[in-house]
């Protein structure tokens, strides 16, 4: 049994699990961040913690072991607490214990246990879909400061002048005024255009990144494996390809916004070997692909598993009634 596994499965749906004897994982909501430094955006995101005084049972992760594993309650709490043993035995042994989609404890010479989070999961399922990126920074050029400079460097001299050379001097200054014109004019439409692209570029970049994300975005239900089922009723603009008369149980590989790319995934999953289909859309309208569909349960619980483990951990399981 593999505990750190649904503990990761619980982390997604519940603020706290506890691990009887062991101590409790908590969670807590992160905002959205910028690094003005980096240009970086960090989506929102849940931070893991664990707290040693928490060993209590609370139920909440033996019951759902025991529907998992399809043992009795007190055969799952036994199997826990013998995976505790293990893993208390590991830290006195050994520098660490890595929990894999959870993070990595430590004790150290107070006897204390330190935890080091792992930042490859992001637990807040309102977050799906958004992920860190970078974006170019915009610059905008002050003309004022310019305008200002140039003056600076081509000062005004008005020097007397005798009335018999009146004639011809008055125009070198209005040569000089009308050439400044002409200069600061040229430099304020280049820095215009130079603004207009940059925000443009910007403007292109950030839409090209979104569409990109959206269209590759494979949407899964992160609900434990025997927990009650989901029903859905879409409501679809074409008919689905793949058969529902008998078949309840869909293994959905992924949704797409194009039908193009969802046609491209259910050939590449039928090259693979794997009885691919079209579902149809779902509320958002996107198009959903599956790897397989199934009249029984336990059958489709199984090929979700292998699934899971070999071609996509991000695979889950829709079922109709």
């Amino acid at each position: 049994m593999v505990l750190e596994h649904y503990i990761s499965d619980l982390l997604y749906r519940y603020n706290c699990v506890v691990v009887p004897g062991f101590g409790a994982f908590l969670t807590q909501k992160n905002s959205a961040k910028i690094n003005v430094v980096t240009n970086t955006f960090s989506a929102p995101n849940k931070s893991i913690v664990f707290n040693r005084q928490l060993i209590s049972n609370d139920g909440l992760l033996v019951s759902y072991v025991s529907n998992a594993e399809k043992v009795s309650y007190e055969t799952a709490l036994v199997e826990i607490e013998n995976q505790v043993k293990t893993w208390q035995k590991v830290l006195i042994q050994e520098t660490s214990l890595h929990l894999k989609h959870i993070g990595s404890l430590a004790r150290n010479h107070e006897d204390k246990i330190l935890f080091q989070p792992a930042n490859e999961t992001n637990y807040l399922t309102s977050s799906f879909g958004l992920s860190n990126f970078n974006s170019i920074p915009v610059i905008r050029e002050i003309l004022k400061e310019e305008v200002v400079q140039i003056e600076e460097k081509i000062p005004f001299v008005i020097s007397p002048e005798r009335r018999e050379n009146r004639g011809f001097r008055p125009y070198l200054k209005y040569a000089a005024i009308l050439m400044l014109a002409f200069s600061t004019g040229v430099t304020g439409y280049r820095a215009y255009q130079q603004k207009n692209t940059n925000e443009q570029v910007a403007r292109q970049d950030a839409e090209e990144f979104v569409n990109k994300q959206i269209q590759e975005a494979t949407f899964f239900d992160l609900s434990p494996l025997e927990l009650p089922t989901v029903t859905v009723e879409a409501t679809t603009t074409s008919k689905p390809s793949v058969s529902k008369g008998a078949s309840t149980h869909f293994i959905v590989a992924g949704a797409f916004r194009v039908r193009d790319n969802a046609d491209r995934k259910i050939e590449q999953l039928k090259a693979n070997g794997f009885n691919a289909g079209y579902y149809g859309t779902n509320a958002y309208g996107l198009h959903m692909v599956t790897f397989d569909s199934y009249t029984n349960a336990n059958d489709a619980l199984n090929a979700l598993r292998e699934i899971k483990r070999t071609q996509s951990k991000d695979a889950w399981l829709l079922t109709e009634k």
